[in-house]
């Protein structure tokens, strides 16, 4: 299964940062409390960091937002998300294979990472969930045709 295609089946959930319309972004200059209320009001776990809304300068996660919070206390709420953030964002495209991006998640230990174009504008973002629910989709239908070989059907 490609990325294209765990974009296209995220499409008709009606989930946020799933079309180039609605995909949540948030500026640099914002803060971690600006942060962490847009994770908590669309119920996701991070939130791609970008000034124009297209193109990705890091990325803000649940993760970080507590590991701030455990090592500086509250008053880091106050704090722009540039200052914290994860710069170095891991990004992939449409055609990218989504086992192959599973396995990046998996072994660099990030659950989210933004689709983007030739010219790096964003298209989308996948999470670690939406690979494996793709991933659980393959396998099914797999079986289902090797249960039709085997059955002669």
């Amino acid at each position: 299964m490609l990325v294209k295609q765990l974009l296209s089946m995220k499409s008709t959930s009606g989930k946020p940062g799933i079309e180039a319309q609605t995909m949540l972004t948030i500026r640099a200059d914002a803060t971690l409390a600006d942060a962490a209320a847009l994770l908590a009001k669309h119920g996701v776990g991070a939130v791609v960091v970008s000034d124009d809304g297209r193109t990705p300068q890091g990325i803000l996660s649940e993760r970080d937002v507590v590991h701030q919070l455990g090592t500086h206390g509250a008053g880091v709420l106050s704090q722009p998300i540039g200052q914290v953030m994860t710069r170095s964002v891991q990004t992939c495209t449409m055609g990218d294979d989504a086992l192959d991006i599973l396995e990046r998640m998996t072994h660099g230990r990030f659950r989210h990472m933004p689709v983007v174009d030739d010219t790096g504008a964003m298209l989308g973002v996948v999470s670690i969930g939406d690979a494996v629910s793709g991933r659980l989709k393959e396998l099914a239908a797999e079986k289902e045709a090797l249960t039709g070989m085997i059955m002669g059907s």
